[in-house]
This record gives C-alpha cells, sequence and structure tokens, in this order.
C-alpha cells in the first residue's frame, strides 16, 4: 500500500498556524466505511459487555523521557472517564503501560513482546518516530494497531502498515514548515541546524530547509550526530565556521550538551531555535539566563488555549497521587488517541483491532457527517442512539484521512524567559 497527501491549505505565521491536509492517490485498509453508507443513521446500539484493552508504549526512560509524564497522565485521564461511563455504555477499558525506552537503551525491546502478550487491542506510542519504525512491523505483524500521539516523521505517512497505523500528531510537513519560515521572518539570512541522525531529524530538518531557503535564506550547515553520541564538538564547530544568522538544535536530550558548547563559543541565545524534541523545562540544567530569547516549535495547543482541560487533568493528576504535570506536552493527544480508540470499539461493538481502525476515520469526522461531540461520554451517547459521532479533541478535530494521519494540525511558537523554561511566544 502507498500513501499519499497533499496540501490544501497555506501556513500563516502567527502565534500558531494551523495547516488542513486531505488524502489523495492510494487508499488504506482503515477507510472501512464508504461513500454509501457514511453518515447515515442506523438503529439505537444496545450497549453490552465490552471489556478492551490497550497498552502504552511511551517514554518513561531515555532522552524522551520529560514527555512520559504528560502523555502517561493524558492516557490515564482518558481511561477513568471512559470507565465513568461503563454503566452507560457497558465499555470497560483497561490500560498495560509499557516504556517505549530510547534508541540507546531499547527498552521496547522487552517491553512490546510484554505488552502485546496482554492481549491488547492497540498500542498507544511511541513518543519517538525513530522508536516507533522498530517496532511498528512487530505490533502490526500481531493484527494490533498502533497509535502514536506524537510521530511525527514523513515516513508513517507512505507505511505499509494494512491500515492499523494512525497518530494524532501532524507530520513535519507542518512543524518545519512553520518553523522555517518563522526563523525567515525574523530576518535570519542564514541558518545552521545540528541535526540527529533518525526519521525524525532528518525528516524535519527537511521540511525546516525546505521552507527557510524557499523564503530566501541559506541553509549553511547541517551537520548530523547519532543516537548515543555524547560528544558533539565537531558538530558545533562545522556550523559555527559558517558564522550563521541562526542554529536550529533537532536533537532529544543531547541539546543539554549542545547548548553549553554553544554558549561557550560565544553564541548567542537568541540565534537558537528549538523544536518539539527539545521544547522542555531546563531550568534545572542549566545557569539562570542561559536560554533568555531563545524560540522553539512544536505542535499542539498551548496550555492556555485548553486551560478548562489542564485544569481538570491536573486535578485527576493530583487526586490519583500522581506527581504534578509541570510539562503537557502531547498529554492532549495521548488522551485523544485513547477516546478516539474507545469510540471506534463502541461503535463497532468489537474489540478486534482491524474492526476499531475500520471506525477509527469515522469516529474522527474523517468520514461521513457525523455530529460534532468534544467528550467520549456525549460522542458515546451519539453513537449508542444509532447516530454517527465526529469527536472534536482537546489537540485538534483530528480528523483522519484515509490513511490514519490528522487532517488538520496546530503548531505553536514559544520563548525562552531568563530562568529557562519557555512561554508562548508574543511576537
Amino acid at each position: 500500500m502507498v500513501r499519499s497527501r497533499r496540501m490544501l491549505g497555506a501556513i500563516a505565521l502567527s502565534g500558531a498556524a494551523v495547516l488542513a491536509l486531505a488524502g489523495c492517490g492510494g487508499g488504506s485498509d482503515a477507510d472501512a466505511t464508504s461513500d454509501e453508507t457514511a453518515g447515515a443513521s442506523s438503529a439505537p446500539i444496545e450497549a453490552g459487555d465490552l471489556s478492551l484493552k490497550i497498552g502504552t508504549s511511551l517514554p518513561q526512560t531515555g532522552d524522551l523521557a520529560f514527555l512520559g509524564p504528560p502523555e502517561e497522565a493524558g492516557v490515564a485521564y482518558a481511561e477513568s472517564l471512559i470507565n465513568d461511563y461503563t454503566d452507560t455504555t457497558g465499555l470497560d477499558l483497561t490500560v498495560v503501560t509499557g516504556d517505549s525506552g530510547d534508541l540507546t537503551n531499547r527498552a521496547f525491546e522487552t517491553e512490546i513482546p510484554r505488552v502485546l502478550g496482554e492481549d491488547v487491542s492497540a498500542i498507544v506510542g511511541a513518543a519517538s518516530s525513530g522508536v516507533s519504525l522498530q517496532f511498528i512491523d512487530q505490533v502490526i505483524g500481531d493484527g494490533v494497531i498502533l497509535f502514536s500521539p506524537a510521530n511525527t516523521s514523513d515516513q508513517f505517512t507512505t507505511y505499509d502498515d494494512d491500515g492499523l497505523y494512525f497518530r494524532t500528531a501532524p507530520s513535519d510537513v507542518l512543524q518545519g514548515a512553520v518553523h522555517g519560515n518563522f526563523i525567515a521572518s525574523e530576518g535570519k539570512q542564514t541558518l545552521g541546524l545540528i541535526v540527529m541522525n533518525d526519521a525524525y531529524g532528518t525528516g524535519l530538518a527537511k521540511y525546516i530547509t525546505e521552507a527557510f531557503e524557499g523564503a530566501g535564506g541559506e541553509v549553511v550547515a547541517a551537520p548530523t550526530f547519532n543516537a548515543g553520541d555524547t560528544t558533539f564538538d565537531s558538530q558545533v564547530s562545522e556550523v559555527l565556521a559558517q558564522d550563521p544568522d541562526a542554529i536550529s538544535i533537532i536533537a532529544f536530550d543531547q541539546t543539554k550538551t549542545i547548548v553549553p558548547a554553544l554558549v561557550d563559543a560565544g553564541y548567542p541565545a537568541d540565534q537558537m531555535y528549538f523544536v518539539d524534541g527539545n521544547l522542555a523545562d531546563y531550568s534545572a540544567d542549566f545557569p539562570e539566563g542561559t536560554l533568555t530569547g531563545a524560540k522553539g516549535t512544536y505542535p499542539g495547543p498551548t496550555p492556555a488555549q485548553v486551560q478548562d482541560w489542564v485544569d481538570s487533568l491536573d486535578a485527576y493528576v493530583a487526586d490519583s497521587g500522581m506527581d504534578a504535570l509541570t510539562d503537557y506536552t502531547y498529554g492532549p493527544e495521548s488522551y485523544d488517541a485513547v477516546n478516539l480508540l474507545a469510540l471506534a470499539a463502541l461503535k463497532t461493538q468489537s474489540t478486534d483491532p482491524a474492526d476499531i481502525a475500520g471506525a477509527l476515520q469515522e469516529v474522527s469526522g474523517g468520514s461521513g457527517d457525523g455530529e460534532k461531540c468534544t467528550t467520549f461520554a456525549d460522542c458515546a451517547d451519539i453513537i449508542l442512539a444509532g447516530g454517527v459521532a465526529d469527536y472534536d479533541g482537546i489537540s485538534s478535530p483530528v480528523t483522519f484521512d484515509d490513511v490514519g494521519d490528522p487532517t488538520e494540525g496546530m503548531i505553536n511558537i514559544y520563548e525562552y524567559q531568563d530562568d529557562n523554561t519557555y512561554v508562548p511566544y508574543e511576537g
């Protein structure tokens, strides 16, 4: 199966950018709802016992471990709300948690078989595109859905996945375009990149380069490094030798070593740019003022844009005895992934992965003419009444195309303060 899609909308640079995407060309096994039947009401569904089990493969360890708490909290919060409604729906959800690790510690090598052994219908994860590519064949080979809240590599758009791969984060086509155009909009003429050599890093670098050079700038250096590297002197030297107006760092935890090397060489922080893989709280890692003025991009809403949901999530976390969240990155996307999986299971009255995958496009509003709803309970009521639900998520309206990619997405721009934490960029 070959996947393709084309841009339909233009990118607007403000505090955030939104891009509409649509599928074209080859279809997907996930597009099980035909145009003839999509959106049509049917007889009410009589709720029966439906025990749905999903797993997670999220970064509890490794260089993206800072993303683990918000992602796992998003999953757990969705699970609690779904199970609060079990008396009405008959659907009971169980989550089996697992650690994805990273490309160095490779926790997924033991964790994925363990989670698959629990007879799950889907696995939510991984955060890293490179890590997901390590086990996607194993998961779909078992006939199980892989649903990532954070994969952004464009490789997944054309991946031969038997219609079993979905994601709630938009591809790096969007983030790369916003990132490159934003740097150009700040008057930068030359750009250096320091790039992690994996599917995520090289893919994002490609789209940043295309956007920046399309806006009239020039990428003057783009050295790469490999996962597991601990020194980056050659990459830093190669970029600095070109004296670029800006440097984009496309990395994960390696950023904690790269930034001090740039600072020690006298490169100003307000000419550094970050991406979702390293837009993190560095208040405990760097001296005050190290990152003042640095900026970055990542997919998804700001906490303020979904403040009511954030407040409810924080209350749930506190009531559950979990550590308070300091970061919400990809929490909304994780929450939406679980809700969509549960709604698809409810729609089909099945826990079979193929059945669930076949309904995910419909419940996201990607096919048919469904009724808008924003919570699991409201969407479940529509489904049980025999209608078609169109779930609009916290992270975005989602709206899957026929290859399991969201057709709408948001990229926000952030700026670092003196305490090495970031806030939404005001312009």
